[in-house]
This record gives structure tokens, C-alpha cells and sequence, in this order.
């Protein structure tokens, strides 16, 4: 784009009398990252550098409220507030696979949720593949290292049968038809939306178990299982959804636009791919062959405005296990074009 044209762009909302929406208002996407409890306050002080504000907690102890609540202070002292948690309690092979002991873990999950409606925090994030193979191997794309995965490698070397027995999808769909009934309940009593994540990579069946949440048709059935339930939606992980390309029933762009405006569009997954299957490869989100800007306009555009991470950050040279030079890569480019779409949306 040429200069000039770059400079008008984010003054036509203000050209029409409209106003620039601000980071913090609150109808705007919410950027963040995903951070576990026990995060160092020296990351912590890092991200507060770099302009985050929100975080998805990643939280796998004891969901007592007064142990969370100690988790969302630290974090508050350094400006980040929480606004979704993760329990792994729901990937309790136990819970996926319909085993004995699943009504004890999803009593864990019960408590999580409740515990998080009493902090004010509105979000809950669950994936349901109990038998997922995510990479086939790593290559290196413009000097950085980044996931592979090959649909050929891994069904000639990587797949077996994870379990003593296959598992159909029919047999998922009652183990997760049976979570569901469990929590859902308790999610709208306490006030947190249940936001579900896509199989990665959008493959029918893996390792001898069959995966639900591979195409539009999926997240459709979930849908009329979660019923009247407006605290069930979608962490809608656009990766892996350009991942299966045209075999997923409906693109990234399309899925905003179906589930946005109906109010089942709960949290974003950020990031792109060089291509779809049967071979892809993670990129930066300048890179890739999906345009990210236009998902962070079509996000606007419906309204969008609850959270938003950079996922599987590829690593950059002197970067260690918390890729502090990619995380900053990915929020600059996030904020950039979020203030570009808000500006183009109004």
C-alpha cells in the first residue's frame, strides 16, 4: 500500500464523524495471552511491557475460589486482569472416554467453573480429543522453527491404536453429550460461557478414536445439545480451521459470520498456516496464506469483543520456553490490526 493510502485509511471513520475505539473499551476485542498460575512475576512485569491487558489463566491445581483469587490479584498487581481459565480436569481420559471416575473429575470441572463465576470471570475453554497427535515433525521457515504436520507421515509413521479398542464417533459423541449435561447447568448458574476449541488438525479419526469438532457440521450438533444454553460457544481456533481448508463446511471468515451476531463466538485462537492438509506448517500471522487482518475486521465487524491470544508462537532465535521475542511479534501485529478494523469498521 502506498503511503498515502496507509495514512487515510484509519482517518475515514473520523472523515464520517465516528470515533477511534479505544484498547479498553469495552465493547473492543480483548487481547491477551495465555499464562499459567504459577507464571513468574518477571514474565508477568514483561507482558505488562509489551501493552497486555487480559490473560486466559491456565489453571490446573485445587480450583478452591480463594486460591484462584490469590492467582487473579498477583496478576492484577502487574494491570492483567483474567478473562477465561482452563481446567484440564475435563481431559480426564476418564471424562473423554466414559471410564469410571468421570463423575469425580467433572466435579473438579463443576467447581472451576463455579469458582471462576465468583471472581468475575466469564470464561471457560475445553477441546475434547482424547487421542490427538499434534506435529509429525519441525522445520525451519524463514530462519525461525515452527510445527509440521503431514497427514501422510503420520498415518505411515506416527499412527497406532492409542487404546485397547477403537472409539466411533458415536461413542464420543455420548461420553461428550454426558460432560456437557454435567456442566452446562452449572456454567450458566455460575455465569461462565463455555467456549469449545476444534480438533487439531481436522482430522476425522487419529490413533484409533474418532473427532467430533472437525467440520461446520460438528460445532452444528454441539450446538443443538447445548440447546436454549447461551453460556455454550465456540474458541474459535482460526489455525485450525485453515488447516482443513475447504473440507471444514465453512471458512474462518464464515464461521465468525454464522456464530458471531448469534452471540456464540466466545474466544479466538490467532493464528495462521502456510496451507491446508494434507501438509501444513505454522507461520507468524504476517505470514500464511490467510490475510489476518481481514479475520480482525470480520471480527469487528460482528462485534466481536471478548478475548483474543497468539497461539503455538514459533520460536525465535535467543528465545527460551516462554518466547518472549514471538509473543511481542504477535501482540504488535495483533494491536496493529485491531486498530486498523476498528477504524475501518466505525
Amino acid at each position: 500500500m502506498q503511503r498515502r493510502g496507509f495514512l487515510a485509511t484509519p482517518l475515514a471513520a473520523f472523515a464520517q464523524g465516528g470515533r477511534r475505539i479505544e484498547e479498553d473499551d469495552p465493547g473492543n476485542i480483548k487481547i491477551a495471552h495465555i499464562l499459567n498460575w504459577n507464571v513468574s512475576d518477571d514474565f508477568l512485569l514483561f507482558c505488562k511491557q509489551i501493552g497486555l491487558k487480559w490473560a486466559r489463566l491456565m489453571y490446573h491445581e485445587d480450583p478452591h475460589v480463594d486460591k484462584v483469587r490469590a492467582v487473579q490479584k498477583r496478576f492484577e498487581s502487574f494491570g492483567i486482569r483474567i478473562y477465561s481459565g482452563c481446567h484440564y480436569a475435563y481431559r480426564s481420559l476418564d471424562v473423554q472416554l466414559g471410564l469410571p471416575g468421570r463423575d469425580k473429575q467433572i466435579e473438579i470441572y463443576q467447581t472451576f467453573l463455579r469458582t471462576l463465576g465468583k471472581l468475575g470471570i466469564h470464561g471457560a475453554n475445553y477441546d475434547f480429543h482424547p487421542a490427538n497427535t499434534y506435529t509429525t515433525n519441525y522445520i525451519m521457515r524463514r530462519g525461525y522453527r515452527t510445527r509440521e504436520f503431514s497427514v501422510k507421515d503420520f498415518r505411515e509413521k506416527v499412527e497406532k491404536q492409542r487404546f485397547d479398542r477403537e472409539y466411533s464417533a458415536e461413542d464420543i459423541w455420548a461420553t461428550y453429550t454426558y460432560f456437557m449435561k454435567a456442566v452446562l447447568p452449572v456454567a450458566k448458574e455460575a455465569g461462565v460461557y463455555m467456549a469449545l476449541h476444534p480438533d487439531d488438525p481436522p482430522l476425522a479419526k487419529m490413533n484409533g478414536v474418532a473427532k467430533l469438532f472437525v467440520h461446520y457440521d460438528g460445532y452444528k450438533r454441539a450446538e443443538q445439545i447445548a440447546g436454549e444454553n447461551k453460556y455454550w460457544g465456540l474458541r474459535l481456533c482460526v489455525g485450525t480451521w485453515m488447516e482443513g481448508g475447504d473440507k471444514m463446511g465453512k471458512d474462518s471468515f464464515e464461521m465468525i459470520r454464522d456464530f458471531g451476531p448469534r452471540g456464540r463466538l466466545w474466544d479466538i485462537d490467532f493464528r495462521n498456516v502456510s496451507s491446508p492438509l494434507p501438509v501444513f506448517h505454522e507461520t507468524f500471522p504476517d505470514e500464511g496464506y490467510t490475510d489476518m487482518h481481514k479475520i480482525m475486521r470480520t471480527l469487528r465487524e460482528v462485534k466481536y469483543s471478548s478475548g483474543m491470544v497468539p497461539d503455538h508462537i514459533p520460536e525465535l532465535a535467543g528465545d527460551g520456553p516462554e518466547k518472549r521475542a514471538g509473543l511481542a511479534y504477535c501482540i504488535a501485529c495483533m494491536k496493529q490490526w485491531l486498530r486498523r478494523a476498528n477504524d475501518e469498521v466505525g
